[in-house]
C-alpha cells in the first residue's frame, strides 16, 4: 500500500510577498510620471537646473499621504470617489470638476500620444501621424478587451519603464556634494517662471486624475472578488488597509525618485549647456544624445513611450469613473462594453480627442506644460472634498482617515492653494 501525504503549502518568500502586495499603489505612482510629467520634470531641469531637485522630497510624503486616502475611501465605502464627494458637494460642483478633469486629461492624452510617436519616430522612422493613430488604436482596443485582472497586471509591469531614468541619470556622472546641496537646502521660488514651474510639478505630481483612478481600483479589486454591491464592498479589512499603505507609499516613493533623477539629468546637461527652450519631447531626446550619450537618449525615449501606455488608459479611464460615478451610472473595466457604455464612451471618446488634438497647431510642449498648471490649480478644491469625506466617520463607516494622514493632505491642500495663487500675482 502506498501512502499518499500533502506536501506542505508554499511558503512565499519576503520577496515575493512584498512584490504581491504591489498593486493599485505601484501603478498609480507609476502613471503619475506620465509623458507630461516627463515633459514638465524636463522643462523644470532644463529652465532652472537643480533649484527644484528639493520638491521631489516635500511631494513624496504628500502624494503618499493624498493618495493613501482616496485608497481608504475607495476600500471602506465600497464606491469610487466621485461616488463620496456627492455627500459633500452639490452635483453642479462636481459636474464642473468632472468637465475641467476630462478637459485636463484630454489634452493631457494628446500630448502623450504627440510626445509618444516624436520619440517613437526617432526611433523607427514611422510618420508621427501614424504612430499616434496606431498607440491610440492599441490603447483603446485593450481598453475593451481586456478585463481588469489583464489589464492591471500589464500596467504594474509598464512601471518598470521607469527605470530607464534613473539609469539615465548616473550615465551623465552627477557630481554628487553639489547635488546633495541643491536637494537638501531649497531655494524659495522667485518669479512668476520658478513659482509657475513648482505649481506644474505639483500639479502633475499630485494629479486630480490619480484620486479618481487610486478610489477606483479598490473598488474594481473588491468586484473581482465577487463584491459586486456596495454593501458588501464597504468597511476595509485591517491587513489590506496596512498592504496598500506599503504599495501606495512604494509607488510615491517611485514616482518621486523618477522625478528626481529627471531633474538632475536635465540640468546637469540641458542647463549647463544654454539649452533651456524644449518644444517637443523630440528636442530632449535630440538634446540628450550629443550631451549625455546616444544610450542615455535612447534610454529617455523607450521610457517615455512606455510609460505612456500605462499613463493613457489611467488618464481616460479617471475621467470616465468620475463622470459615472457622478451620475450613479454602471461601470469598471471589468464590465463589457454593452453593460458600461458610458463609462466606455467617455472613455474612447477622451482618446479620440486627444488623438484628434494632435493635428492641431498646438505645441505638444506647451499643452503638456499647461494641462500640468491646470491640474494644479483644479487639485487644491478637489483636495477640499477628500479632507470631508475622509473625516466623516459615517460616511467612512467609523473608519475615518488617521489624524496624521488628514494633517499631512491639510499641508499639501494648503501649499498648493499658496503655489496657485502665487503664480496669479507674481
Amino acid at each position: 500500500m502506498t501512502s499518499h501525504c500533502k506536501s506542505p503549502p508554499e511558503r512565499k518568500s519576503p520577496l515575493a510577498r512584498f512584490v504581491a502586495i504591489l498593486g493599485p499603489g505601484l501603478v498609480t505612482g507609476a502613471a503619475d510620471d506620465d509623458p507630461s510629467g516627463i515633459v514638465t520634470y524636463s522643462i523644470a531641469g532644463a529652465q532652472l537646473g537643480t533649484s527644484m531637485l528639493w520638491t521631489a522630497a516635500i511631494t513624496f510624503p504628500l502624494m503618499a499621504a493624498v493618495q493613501m486616502m482616496c485608497a481608504r475611501i475607495g476600500m471602506v465605502t465600497g464606491g469610487g470617489l466621485a461616488t463620496a464627494l456627492r455627500t459633500k458637494m452639490p452635483r453642479p460642483v462636481l459636474i464642473f470638476i468632472c468637465l475641467a478633469l476630462f478637459a485636463a486629461n484630454t489634452v493631457n492624452i494628446g500630448a502623450d500620444l504627440a510626445g509618444m510617436a516624436d520619440v517613437a519616430n526617432l526611433l523607427t522612422g514611422v510618420h508621427p501621424g501614424l504612430l499616434v493613430f496606431g498607440f491610440g488604436g492599441v490603447i483603446i482596443f485593450a481598453t475593451i478587451q481586456f478585463r481588469y485582472n489583464a489589464i492591471a497586471s500589464v500596467l504594474k509591469w509598464l512601471a518598470s519603464a521607469l527605470l530607464a531614468y534613473v539609469i539615465t541619470a548616473f550615465i551623465v556622472h552627477p557630481n554628487w556634494p553639489k547635488v546633495a546641496v541643491a536637494t537638501f537646502l531649497p531655494s524659495w521660488p522667485s518669479g512668476h517662471a520658478q513659482w509657475s514651474t513648482l505649481v506644474a510639478l505639483l500639479g502633475t505630481t499630485i494629479s486630480p486624475y490619480l484620486f479618481f483612478w487610486q478610489a477606483s481600483q479598490e473598488v474594481e479589486i473588491k468586484k473581482t472578488r465577487g463584491e459586486n454591491t456596495v454593501a458588501n464592498r464597504q468597511g476595509g479589512n485591517i491587513q489590506e488597509l496596512k498592504n496598500r499603505a506599503v504599495d501606495v507609499g512604494v509607488g510615491a516613493f517611485y514616482s518621486n525618485l523618477v522625478m528626481y533623477f529627471i531633474i538632475l539629468t536635465t540640468a546637469l546637461t540641458l542647463h549647463q549647456n544654454g539649452i533651456t527652450q524644449l518644444e517637443s519631447s523630440k528636442d530632449a531626446v535630440q538634446a540628450l544624445a550629443p550631451l549625455a550619450g546616444h544610450f542615455a537618449a535612447l534610454l529617455y525615449a523607450l521610457g517615455l513611450v512606455g510609460v505612456g501606455f500605462l499613463a493613457i488608459p489611467t488618464l481616460a479611464g479617471s475621467a470616465a469613473y468620475a463622470f459615472v460615478e457622478t451620475f450613479d451610472l454602471r461601470q469598471g473595466l471589468d464590465e463589457k462594453l454593452m453593460k458600461a457604455r458610458a463609462f466606455y464612451g467617455i472613455l474612447v471618446l477622451s482618446i479620440l480627442l486627444g488623438m484628434a488634438l494632435t493635428c492641431t497647431p498646438i505645441k505638444p510642449m506647451e499643452a503638456l506644460f499647461l494641462s500640468a498648471v491646470i491640474n494644479g490649480l483644479l487639485a487644491p478644491f478637489l483636495l477640499v472634498g477628500i479632507l470631508l469625506v475622509a473625516c466623516d466617520r459615517v460616511v467612512m463607516h467609523n473608519q475615518p482617515s488617521s489624524l496624521l494622514a488628514r494633517l499631512t493632505v491639510g499641508i499639501a491642500t494648503l501649499g498648493m492653494f499658496i503655489a496657485g495663487v502665487a503664480t496669479l500675482l507674481v
